[in-house]
């Protein structure tokens, strides 16, 4: 891809990634991206293999990179003003908190799986906002995976590379993860979500309306148990599978469970396993039915679903906070606004709105007023459309 098809602030990043490269190594082989992502609904059914639907957005992390002759893998971030230098061979520590966990670990299971890659340089930048629910983890797990392939002339299937990359975090920064996260970075589809079905990785990329634009509003606040969270809520949907499973024998995961199997069984369950599984079985239907909206474009249906999504992630999975609900609160009651709820993890981050263009300057004063009122907190807010997935980038 050209960059100078890229918008000013991508070519921005581009050019510094670049820049730091050649005054470390000399000129690159290549620089190569991958974007974040902002999932319009679907939340923490994924690693239920249930059902997402993501949009890649214009936010990325940049990863220029060159061949060594040795078995050594250099690596700079531009961001953190750090960087470490270890060996391929030597790639079997666990999580120690860094970024650097990331690009080590894809590192680690490319070599795992047998992919000959050799040692190389690599300059790392990106623009994804950290600890936003915007997927930066993946993005530099992606971006990082298709550059040192590049520069070993090597190539994998995309799907492949998403699992490496999930595999990865899993493993060297110790996220339990679905794959929807590594997926979206490698297929995104400009001005279209997928509609990603996690057990079989079969997508469908589905138009968003060029009268529509996705708006991320940033509360700048994530609560640290955030993480620890995450995994319980994984083990509570584990835990409801093996109960029903006496009663469901052919189940393997709560994709397979209907609400009405829920409703019969539900004195069998203890009662928050009971709402984590309600709210995973009700989600999935909601995508199904969120991917129909899409399909007759009507905004206003998909708009309801992302409501009933949050209050769902708000009651039954408990991983919203006072400052997602206060800004979903205020994004509702604003005019041109078809939907909002929170995205990603949750306990902090960002909601995602669905708003009419014409109505997008009005509200991003309106919410950021409101929201400074209540918390004393000035949010950033960012006007997307969906982009597409990784790629190399050529000078």
């Amino acid at each position: 891809m050209d960059r100078s098809s890229l918008p000013i602030k991508n070519q921005s990043a581009i050019h510094l990634v670049d820049e730091e490269y050649r005054a470390r190594y000399g000129a690159p082989d290549g620089i190569f991206m991958a974007p974040g992502r902002v999932n319009l609904i679907g939340e923490h059914t994924d690693y239920n293999d249930g059902f997402v639907m993501p949009a890649a957005i214009g936010f990325a992390t940049y990863v220029a990179a060159g061949s060594r002759s040795d078995d050594r893998l250099s690596v700079h971030s531009v961001d953190f003003h750090e960087g470490l230098e270890f060996d391929l061979a030597e790639t079997a520590q666990g999580p120690t908190g860094r970024w650097s966990d990331y690009v080590r670990g894809v590192a680690a299971v490319l070599r795992s799986e047998n992919v000959p890659i050799q040692g190389a340089n690599l300059v790392v930048k990106g623009d994804v906002p950290i600890g936003a629910g915007l997927s930066s983890s993946a993005s530099i797990e992606v971006a990082t995976a298709f550059a040192l392939l590049g520069v070993n002339h090597l190539s994998l299937d995309r799907r492949t590379i998403a699992s490496i990359c999930q595999r990865a975090e899993h493993e060297y920064a110790g996220t339990k993860c679905g794959i929807m996260d590594q997926f979206i970075a490698c297929f995104g589809h400009s001005n279209h979500a997928l509609l990603l079905d996690c057990r079989s990785l079969q997508f469908e990329a589905l138009n968003i309306a060029t009268s529509a634009r996705i708006v991320i509003c940033n509360t700048m606040v994530k609560h640290e148990l955030a993480a620890g969270e995450y995994n319980r809520r994984r083990a509570d949907c584990e835990e409801g599978v093996r109960i029903l499973q006496r009663f469901l024998p052919g189940i393997k995961a709560l994709r397979d469970v209907t609400l009405s199997q829920l409703s019969e069984h539900s004195k069998e369950l203890p009662l928050v396993v009971r709402r984590r599984c309600r709210h995973v079985i009700s989600e999935n239907a909601r995508v199904l039915d969120a991917g129909e909206a899409l399909r007759q474009n009507d905004l206003r249906r998909f708009g309801t679903l992302m409501g009933e999504s949050h209050a769902s992630l708000r009651d039954d999975y408990e991983v919203s906070s006072p400052e997602l609900d206060r800004m979903v609160e205020l994004a509702s009651t604003r005019p041109g606004v078809y939907g909002a709820r929170m995205t990603g993890g949750g306990f902090g981050g960002c909601t995602v709105n669905l708003v009419d263009a014409d109505a997008v300057d009005e509200f991003k004063v309106a919410v950021a007023h409101g929201y400074q009122q209540s918390f004393g907190i000035h949010p950033e807010i960012y006007v997307c459309t969906a982009a597409d997935g990784a790629k190399e980038i050529t000078p």
